[in-house]
């Protein structure tokens, strides 16, 4: 009884210590679909107007913008994955834990669209949000990318790590983090 009782507080200690950060982790999740639909739109919208390889030059110099303008109120907001095109989006060790995670909970056939994780983590809210390859990204990530188009994305990322996907791959996630007391 006496395990039991100590096991019960100690998950209402937990309990408690998760609500105190629900609303910081519910702020810093809905700050990724305006960040990752401002993303999109702009590259299909390069895409729309000049087709993939515009789409890849508004990638590489837009998205840095993009990402600067949406972070903010103590919030820092980007995008990572195990292989990246920019190594500037290399994850940093808690960072790759986390898409380890991911990548193993997929494999277990949990739905990536639903998949995120939140930790405090020396002072800082840490949030991830998993980002699963669609049809969209194949043109660019997929394993059959046009010869002029991988000319195109050799020449801006010559260290790409970020083709060969399939519909459904992960991709990678959003990240984001917020120092905490």
């Amino acid at each position: 009884m006496r395990y039991l009782s100590l096991a019960c507080c100690l998950a209402l200690s937990l309990s408690a210590q998760a609500e105190s950060t629900d609303p910081l982790v519910a702020q810093g999740m809905a700050l990724i679909a305006p960040f990752q639909q401002q993303l999109m739109a702009t590259v299909k919208a390069a895409r729309d107007s000049g087709g993939p390889q515009r789409a890849v030059q508004a990638c590489q110099q837009l998205a840095p913008q993009i990402t600067h303008e949406h972070s903010g109120g103590g919030w820092q907001i980007g995008r990572t994955a195990l292989r990246v095109r920019n190594p500037d989006n290399a994850p940093d060790a808690w960072e790759r834990k986390v898409l380890e995670q991911f990548r193993q909970r997929a494999a277990a056939g949990e739905p990536l669209e639903q998949m995120r994780y939140a930790e405090r983590v020396d002072g800082e809210l840490r949030l991830m949000k998993a980002i699963p390859t669609a049809e969209a990204c194949l043109a660019c990530h997929g394993h059959a990318v046009e010869p002029e188009l991988a000319a195109l994305i050799d020449q801006y990322y010559p260290e790409d790590q970020a083709r060969g996907f399939e519909v459904g791959d992960l991709r990678g996630a959003f990240t984001l983090r917020r120092t905490v007391k």
